[in-house]
């Protein structure tokens, strides 16, 4: 896949914006603030729906603005489709794919992107939702399907939270809310999907985040990755859950169904005193880690910074080659927003190399010198929301 032409209006600093972009490497170079990070966000946010940056929409639109809106031309091969996505600071937003209104859930069908940014770091460092939203955005991009699920888990655990907030300013306890138990079949059914999506996709993960972590880090350090689930008694430290069960702790191998269920029940009716004190739901896969250790211990806590990074740029690396290697779109298009500024230079040139075979690489950097040899190629400069030109260098 190429992002051929990228068009943004009322777009975080851009008032209007046109950058036309080629196959291969592709390099916005510009100082701090100027808006490099912005056109790497808004060709992103058509594969997840979302920014890398921000967890919800309405800091993308312009300062004054009521929307956003961000159109990209991609060629397919010989086809070509035009996507366009406008942003509404209230109210639902809106998509087009060739002109035609569609659902937004639609658009990851026909763009794939893969980011690298700072901000990874707190996948493997931050808490517990980033790795969640690492995990979801990749879902999204692999079976568009599954945004629809997840927004609906949050809609059914937003009402069911909702429900046991009222019921503890009332003082109501079990019986006296019969209608919680509709809203545990919902958080259950669409929850067990969740967990499953999950589990299945980080299995796939397991060999090409190990043999990416391997080529990044010039060692191997045994990477590895499972699951910490709250159905399972792997939720909330101050409220724990005794359960005496094969499947409790780490899971990194998908469960059936009908088990997932089960333990989702189960759990729900052993918390259910606790959530009526606290108001809040305890039970589900908003409540879950994504586990990282590398030579034996987790990421977080143990390990050094060099090899933190590793681990963030191994999973993103996984995750490229995951949608390379099913995707009938062709390659992913790879964005290295301002890394090379954080690694080292054995690091760089590594990176480098493994991604300069990708069909399209876009890299911004706010020193040129950072960029290393086999990315160097064509240059557009960016300052103050404003494209300055690009200079093709081959």
């Amino acid at each position: 896949m190429i992002v051929e032409q990228l068009s943004l209006v009322d777009f975080r600093n851009y008032a209007v914006a046109d950058v036309a972009l080629h196959p291969g490497p592709n390099i916005f170079v510009g100082s701090n603030g100027q808006g490099k990070t912005n056109l790497a966000e808004a060709i992103a946010y058509f594969a997840t729906l979302g920014s890398h940056r921000v967890t919800n929409d309405a800091p993308m639109v312009r300062d004054g603005a009521d929307a956003a809106i961000i159109r990209a031309r991609l060629a397919h091969g010989e086809r070509r489709v035009l996507l366009e996505m406008q942003l509404n600071r209230q109210g639902a937003n809106k998509a087009r794919v060739n002109g035609a209104p569609v659902k937004p859930a639609e658009l990851p069908r026909y763009a794939q992107v893969v980011l690298f940014a700072p901000e990874d770091l707190q996948i493997v460092r931050g808490d517990p939702s980033a790795r969640r939203r690492f995990v979801d955005q990749l879902l999204i991009q692999r079976a568009p399907r599954l945004a629809g699920v997840l927004a609906d888990y949050d809609r059914v655990l937003k009402q069911r939270t909702a429900l046991l907030k009222s019921a503890r300013a009332r003082g109501l306890r079990g019986d006296a809310l019969p209608t919680l138990d509709v809203w545990d079949d919902k958080l259950i059914a669409l929850g067990t999907e969740v967990i499953r999506a999950r589990l299945s996709l980080t299995a796939e993960l397991a060999d090409p985040v190990s043999h990416a972590y391997t080529a990044i880090a010039g060692a191997d350090h045994r990477p590895e990755l499972d699951w910490s689930l709250s159905v399972a008694g792997a939720g909330d430290p101050g409220d724990p859950l005794d359960a005496d069960d094969e499947a409790s702790g780490p899971a990194s191998s998908p469960l059936d169904p009908a088990r997932i269920e089960e333990l989702f029940r189960r759990a729900l009716a052993d918390r259910r005193a606790a959530e009526f004190d606290r108001g809040i739901t305890l039970v589900g896969p908003h409540r879950d880690d994504l586990r990282l250790s590398v030579r034996g211990l987790p990421v977080k806590g143990y390990a050094s910074h060099g090899e933190s990074w590793s681990v963030a740029l191994s999973l993103r690396l996984a995750s490229a080659e995951l949608l390379r290697a099913e995707s009938r779109l062709g390659d992913p298009v790879l964005i290295l927003d301002d890394v090379f500024a954080e690694l080292d230079a054995d690091r760089r040139l590594r990176l480098s190399q493994l991604v300069a075979g990708f069909e399209q690489v876009i890299v911004t950097a706010a020193v040129e010198a950072d960029v290393p040899d086999p990315l160097r190629a064509r240059m557009v400069r960016v300052e103050a929301g404003t494209i300055q030109g690009g200079v093709d260098d081959d």
